[in-house]
């Protein structure tokens, strides 16, 4: 199984920005996806974003539209989600999973990831 561990949380203000990172034990399934979650305080988890490794397509949720962008390193094994515009809203624990295989188009849904991290917090305030 995959180790996932997120980084690059922390406070900021509205409108700034940060960077989350998902370091992977190994990120070389050719058929995998990654994909990027959140769980805002007292709420249910909710998908953010999601890239399929074998051609780097990426997908969006409609929670964040335009506002992050989720890219990787591969030879670091990195995944990244880039944060901008940030909003109060945006306070959660974020987390990363992975799954493989995955043939499909768009986003694995949440039970279809096999490997998660313990997420990394972001609290944005004013």
């Amino acid at each position: 199984q995959v180790q996932l561990v997120e980084s690059g949380g922390g406070l900021v203000q509205p409108g700034g920005s940060l960077r989350l990172s998902c370091a992977a034990s190994q990120f070389t399934f050719d058929y995998g996806a990654i994909g990027w979650f959140r769980q805002p305080p007292g709420k249910e988890r909710e998908g953010i974003s999601c890239m399929r490794e074998r051609d780097g397509s990426t997908y969006y949720t409609d929670s964040v539209p335009g506002r992050f962008a989720i890219s990787r390193d591969s030879a670091e094994n990195i995944v990244y989600l880039q944060m901008n515009n940030l909003k109060p809203e945006d306070t959660a624990v974020y987390h990363c999973a992975t799954t493989y295989p995955w043939y499909g188009s768009g986003c694995p849904e949440p039970n279809e990831y096999d490997s998660w991290g313990r997420g990394t917090l972001v609290t944005v305030f004013s």
